[in-house]
């Protein structure tokens, strides 16, 4: 008896035409969705969601998934306001910079307040009054 050894063939080995190399992810088009959903709510039967998602090869996860989207969707529906925003929301940016800017400006002020009373304390001392600053009758 002759014994049988592989042949080798010259050149790549052609893939396996059972195999995927790699799965490719469905893409389900919203009427799709929106069919198969109907469909899903239409089932009165015990088993017949189950028959529905062996025919279209969908998990049970899947519809589930479907059914969130659609409740958030409709969710967002209801809760958006329409028309235009307020102009107080166009101009709170404007606004909140602003209120920076006054921070920054007052903190100093308050520095600058503090510099001139010491240069007044320390004129006083010396005997020197500082005749360039008015002093304030209320203080």
């Amino acid at each position: 008896m002759m014994s049988q050894t592989p042949v080798s063939l010259p050149g790549p080995v052609p893939a396996d035409p059972e195999v995927v190399a790699r799965p490719e992810r469905r893409i389900y088009t919203a009427e799709y969705k929106r069919r198969i959903l109907a469909q899903a709510d239409a089932a009165t039967e015990k088993g017949d969601i189950a028959k529905l998602l062996r025919r279209e090869g969908i998990d049970s996860s899947t519809l589930a998934g479907w059914r969130r989207e659609r409740e958030s969707a409709l969710a967002k529906a209801f809760t958006q306001k329409r028309g235009p925003e307020p102009k107080n929301n166009l101009l709170a940016g404007e606004n909140e910079r602003l209120r920076q800017q006054n921070k920054q400006l007052e903190e100093e002020l308050r520095k600058a307040e503090l510099i001139i009373e010491i240069q007044k304390k320390v004129a006083m001392l010396l005997g020197k009054p500082l005749s360039l600053i008015p002093e304030n009758e209320n203080s």
